[in-house]
């Protein structure tokens, strides 16, 4: 053993393994290198809890971002939805306003289309039932033509009654006076004389200036030459002559005096 080390000792490799042996024989947590690393890992380690901290962070900044948008975008959702009811509603209700409408437009017409069926019934020969006009719901107007239709179909009947139930129902008619003078004239056409007078005399004395006097004085006159009343018929033709010279009237009542004249009455 003694040689070995003198010769290590002289080829100079004693003090090689001496050195090697107390490197290999120091600890780790001793070792400069490892705690070198130890304070890198450590540092590294840091960084990264740092690093992950503030991803978190970042990550709650935007979920609560996103709960506040989200806020928002219900709070607008329920505005759109409270509007969109309030439009169907209003909606319903314009629907509901408009059927409404075409009901009564329906009754309406439904009405006037059965007024019309009557009325045609009856000028196309159907009988006027009692206190019946002839376009039963319609105006006066029209109802004033369809009697005197009738009057020049020569349904002198249905005319009376039509223009008598046409008085009872318009008695402020624009048209009273000249349905007073028809009504008249289906009795005188009629020759029911007795009744025409009195009709044509209440066309003078309840509508005084119609453009019907004229003509009523005439057929006074009329009547009351048929009915032998000579004197109240030449008076009565006499003031159509005096009084409205330039008419078709005056000119009827004059022939009508000449004739009485020639008569000898």
């Amino acid at each position: 053993m003694s040689r070995i080390l003198q010769k290590m000792r002289t080829c100079g490799l004693l003090p090689v393994l001496l050195v090697s042996g107390c490197t290999m024989l120091v600890p780790p947590e001793e070792d400069p290198l490892y705690i070198k690393q130890t304070e890198l890992d450590s540092r590294v380690a840091r960084v990264e809890r740092v690093i992950d901290s503030e991803g978190l962070v970042n990550l709650l900044k935007q979920i609560e971002q996103l709960q506040t948008d989200n806020q928002a975008l219900r709070e607008q959702v329920d505005q759109l939805q409270f509007k969109l009811d309030q439009a169907g509603t209003a909606q319903k209700q314009q629907y509901l306003d408009a059927d409404q409408r075409l009901q009564n437009l329906e009754k309406t017409l439904g009405s006037r289309q059965a007024a019309s069926t009557d009325a045609r019934s009856v000028l196309d020969g159907g009988e006027l039932r009692p206190g019946q006009l002839p376009v039963p719901g319609g105006t006066d107007r029209a109802n004033y033509q369809a009697a005197f239709e009738l009057l020049k179909q020569g349904r002198y009947k249905e005319a009376s009654a039509a223009l008598t139930q046409f008085m009872i129902a318009f008695p402020d008619s624009s048209l009273s006076d000249n349905a007073q003078y028809w009504l008249a004239e289906t009795h005188y056409v009629s020759q029911a004389y007795d009744k025409a007078l009195p009709a044509f005399t209440l066309v003078v004395d309840k509508y005084p200036k119609s453009r019907k006097i004229p003509d009523a004085l005439l057929k006074i006159g009329y009547c009351n030459y048929e009915l032998k009343r000579f004197d109240a018929a030449r008076t009565s033709l006499q003031a159509v002559v005096a009084n409205y010279p330039e008419t078709t009237a005056a000119r009827l009542a004059g022939q009508r005096l000449e004739r009485m004249t020639s008569e000898g009455l």
